[in-house]
């Protein structure tokens, strides 16, 4: 059976969203939960900051439900991360080979692990929006080593900055999602489903590598900031010394009149 991720959107308006689909719907702390009738139950969980995961369900029936939020979506994405596993049900939790063994079928435990892959599938948006601004940058630095100088106008270092920082402000003021969910203030005894799962995602090491990465473009951003001032400082003295030599080219002139003032 299939376990698939979607992050569609920068958020959804869960509560209205939610406020829709009653009652057919339950609410988890930011979190809605849809039950989808079939052979074999499947589920569906809708998270606040624009991830969906969804269990038992195939790809067309997820497809659906997508385009039934996509009302509800702010800033949607057009390049859509998802993620895919499978799963089963065991005597233990495990992941394995991009394997889920669930322990029951209780919608908790779903929900649990669900927060874990709702991370992942959201922090990669913000690897492909970090590795955009890197890819996009990376030269700046590499002609600065080599020229001594970056070969930007002031105008295109202010659009280079302008977008560097729509970037780094974009991740940053939704780096909290990948906090640990307060859902479990109310069922701390999930949380290692969770723990599981985010450790088997590698979200810890993936977040380090992100905030390494937005370090280094605020680092760029710095560097552009102090190039443009620089520019401005190299101006203004070229227009003193221009002004300079025309002072003392007029008083040459002057000096070499024959009548004086």
């Amino acid at each position: 059976m299939n376990c698939l991720a979607f992050c569609t959107a920068t958020s959804y308006l869960i509560k209205p969203f939610y406020d829709s689909i009653k009652p057919n719907a339950t609410f988890y702390r930011d979190v809605v939960h849809i039950s989808v009738p079939g052979d074999i139950q499947g589920d569906l969980f809708f998270f606040s900051y624009g991830a969906t995961v969804s269990w038992g369900l195939t790809n067309e029936q997820c497809q659906g439900y997508l385009n039934q939020i996509r009302q509800f979506e702010e800033n949607s994405l057009n390049d859509i991360e998802s993620d895919e596993f499978s799963f089963t049900f065991g005597k233990t939790a495990k992941f394995a080979d991009d394997e889920i063994t669930l322990p029951d079928q209780e919608i908790l435990t779903k929900l649990a692990i669900s927060h874990g892959i709702a991370q992942s599938v959201k922090l990669g948006t913000f690897e492909k929006k970090s590795r955009h601004s890197f890819n996009h940058t990376k030269h700046i630095p590499e002609e600065l080593a080599m020229r001594g100088k970056i070969g930007l106008s002031r105008k295109e270092i202010r659009r280079k900055m302008g977008e560097l920082f729509i970037e780094r402000n974009s991740i940053n003021l939704h780096m909290d999602v990948l906090d640990t969910p307060e859902f479990f203030w109310e069922y701390s005894e999930l949380e290692p489903l969770y723990a599981l799962t985010a450790n088997y995602l590698d979200v810890e090491t993936r977040v380090e590598v992100l905030n390494y990465r937005l370090n280094v473009v605020k680092e760029l951003f710095e560097m552009l900031g102090n190039e443009l001032n620089h520019q401005h400082s190299s101006r203004l003295e070229w227009t003193i010394i221009f002004l300079i030599v025309i002072e003392v080219l007029l008083t040459l002139i002057i000096n070499d009149l024959p009548w004086k003032f």
